[in-house]
């Protein structure tokens, strides 16, 4: 796959590429539409304040965990098309809601239902892993996250511009959220109708059991519950947070470490129950595969996307005071952070296809980011701020580099769960920036940036030691197990007419 093949438009699988990552840019772009609408909901809204905007910060990223976990559970069984349609279409009603709540509630509520489109990010995944093979997944997948993700720096720099100038009035910004909610209702019916889920001939391969990821082994099994507390520890953490903000009282905090306790258990159940009679039964050779790759997968998206997650949240800030700028000198210049988006993830997909392995390209990434961190750890008042620049754009490139080399991996552990491990792994972005953020709230600027290269660096020496090369890595089709095959069999034998099975039988 090369540049120029973007350009083919009468090519089916460009088609579907175009469409899915357009659809999570519609995502992002309104995930992302209160950050620049917060001063004017100040403004007009005279009961809100600060404190107000910043717990709608955490709200908006609460559900995204858990989210991803069911969205990629779903989407195994039923199909990205589906899913991805559906998702858009239901989150345009909170979108409505959120632009023209009126009372706490009514905004708080529905920015937090709202979150959950952040786990549209998982369905292209799968998308694009049925369309493209994996010599050239990594690019596909580094295409549609870079180009998708920038619909997050295309809501602060359009919003605005929308609310006072296309709507203006008082209740321009109500207008101009509310828009984001009709792009995903209409991008959602639009979705559905423009692409399918797998090419002509093509089966979509899916999970023996849904409810939970299926596992090759016991000792495999106790991996996958290990690694699912976290997912439930950040959302505890998210409740301590609003509850030292004042939003929670200390009953309804003990209640919600409760619910998020018997939802842990029940994912413990649901484990149990789906991988207890596998392996009882013998899961064959040839369709093993080894956790541990998606423990490692896990640690680097906890580095990477957690860590961009955090930076930007801080960075105009940390900018503006070092250098003494303007809010919008330090806001243009930490944008580059996310502009470096459009050309990085690709790139680390390019790299993860074209390089000969997949494992030394991640190993490389977040050993960079390490060092890139550190060097930002270093930024003070005394360094030229162009340097200061330069670091901090060398450092983003590593960052979301990164990001592209984890989803040109996943696809390849194990086709038919593609989304359920893009989902955990996933989630442990937003486990990553929850946690980041929390720990920036105890320590300085530069003494957080070193926090972040520890933990990029952690992250390097579980994938040295966890982190295997993905059979079939550069091959024209995926890996497939004799239980795949024999589900492909089963639903093409199922598609066949009458006649056509008499054929087949003669």
């Amino acid at each position: 796959m090369t540049v120029s093949d973007l350009f083919k438009f009468k090519d089916e699988r460009t088609k579907v590429l175009h469409f899915t990552w357009f659809a999570f840019f519609v995502s992002f772009f309104t995930w992302y539409n209160m950050a620049p609408m917060a001063t004017t909901m100040l403004a007009e809204l005279n009961w809100l304040t600060p404190e107000h905007i910043a717990a709608l910060g955490i709200l908006n990223v609460a559900l995204t965990i858990p989210a991803r976990i069911i969205i990629g559970s779903l989407l195994d069984k039923y199909g990205p098309r589906v899913v991805y349609s559906g998702l858009l279409i239901i989150m345009s009603i909170p979108a409505f809601v959120f632009a023209f709540g009126d009372t706490w509630a009514q905004i708080a509520i529905s920015r937090l239902i709202l979150g959950s489109i952040g786990a549209s990010f998982v369905i292209g995944i799968r998308m694009v892993s049925e369309w493209y093979p994996p010599k050239d997944v990594g690019f596909a997948e580094g295409i549609y996250g870079g180009w998708g993700n920038f619909g997050s720096a295309a809501a602060a720099m359009i919003l605005p511009w929308i609310a006072l100038t296309l709507f203006g009035g008082d209740n321009g910004w109500r207008y101009a959220l509310a828009l984001t909610g009709v792009f995903c209702l209409v991008y959602g019916i639009i979705y559905y109708f423009a692409v399918r889920d797998t090419p002509e001939g093509k089966v979509l391969l899916k999970p023996k059991k849904s409810g939970a990821m299926e596992v090759s082994s016991w000792g495999d099994m106790v991996q996958l519950i290990f690694w699912t507390i976290p997912l439930g520890g950040a959302l505890a953490l998210s409740a301590w947070r609003l509850e030292g903000m004042g939003f929670l009282s200390e009953t309804f905090l003990y209640v919600t470490w409760v619910i998020i306790g018997l939802v842990f258990i029940y994912q413990v159940y649901k484990i149990l129950q789906v991988n207890v009679p596998l392996l009882k039964k013998g899961v064959p050779e040839d369709d093993r595969y080894k956790f541990k790759n998606v423990a490692a997968l896990n640690s680097t998206y906890f580095a990477n996307f957690g860590a961009e997650l955090a930076i930007i949240s801080m960075l105009p800030m940390f900018f503006q005071l070092t250098f003494s700028l303007t809010p919008a000198t330090a806001g243009l210049i930490a944008a580059s952070f996310a502009f470096i988006n459009l050309v990085a993830r690709p790139l680390g997909g390019v790299l993860s296809d074209r390089m000969g392995s997949r494992r030394k390209i991640m190993l490389i990434y977040m050993f960079g980011i390490s060092l890139g961190l550190v060097g930002m750890g270093f930024i003070d008042s005394s360094w030229p701020i162009v340097l200061a620049v330069v670091v901090v754009v060398l450092t983003s490139v590593f960052i979301q580099g990164a990001e592209g080399a984890t989803f040109a991996v996943i696809p390849m552990i194990k086709k038919r769960i593609t989304g359920q491990i893009a989902g955990m792994s996933g989630a442990y972005g937003n486990v990553g920036a929850t946690i980041y953020l929390t720990l920036y709230t105890f320590v300085s600027p530069q003494q957080f940036f070193f926090i972040l290269a520890g933990g990029a660096f952690v992250s390097f020496v579980i994938c040295y030691f966890m982190l295997e090369e993905p059979k079939n890595s550069f091959a024209d089709e995926y890996y497939e197990s004799s239980a795949d095959q024999a589900q492909v069999i089963e639903e093409l034998s199922e598609e066949l007419t009458g006649e056509e099975k008499v054929k087949k039988a003669l």
